[in-house]
């Protein structure tokens, strides 16, 4: 199967989200978040609007943790209940995990998703940190302009 948009964000946010201090197993669970996130926001919510955080708050401490939600710049996700072991995300009643990420994103590029982390790792990395804290700047200027390239990229890399 090919690699698409949405998987192309769920390897970019997870990246963002590694690059600016989750543990990988939470990284892979909040660009999992944020690919479900931005799927349905494309079909239009209904319901409560999203928490967003000022830029000074944001300056002030750009990684935000309360109870129930985690705030990596001006993008907040809602924490899955836990008990132990990895900070997980979840949406709706689902949460997403590693196992998940591996299911729905990793099984779209085979043998070839190591080389696929590794580019978008470097890819990420070449943005300054404001833009990778601020939601808006992450979509238009990191996500949009190489999605599709990096979909048709990623789509052809070697698999076994």
């Amino acid at each position: 199967m090919a690699v698409g948009r949405f998987q192309v964000m769920a390897v970019l946010q997870a990246a963002r989200a590694y690059i600016l201090g989750l543990e990988l197993d939470s990284a892979k669970s909040w660009g999992l978040n944020r690919a479900i996130f931005y799927a349905a926001a494309k079909r239009g919510f209904k319901g409560a609007k999203p928490v967003k955080r000022s830029r000074s708050e944001v300056k002030e401490k750009p990684v935000h943790e309360t109870p129930e939600a985690y705030h990596l710049g001006s993008e907040v996700a809602f924490k899955a209940p836990q008990v132990e072991g990895p900070l997980y995300f979840t949406i709706g009643d689902k949460v997403q995990t590693k196992e998940e990420f591996r299911q729905q994103i990793e099984s779209r590029f085979g043998s070839a998703f190591e080389q696929a982390w590794l580019e978008a790792i470097d890819y990420v990395k070449s943005f300054e940190e404001s833009t990778l804290l601020s939601q808006t700047a992450f979509f238009n200027t990191v996500y949009k302009p190489q999605r599709d390239e990096l979909a048709t990229k990623w789509s052809t890399l070697e698999k076994a």
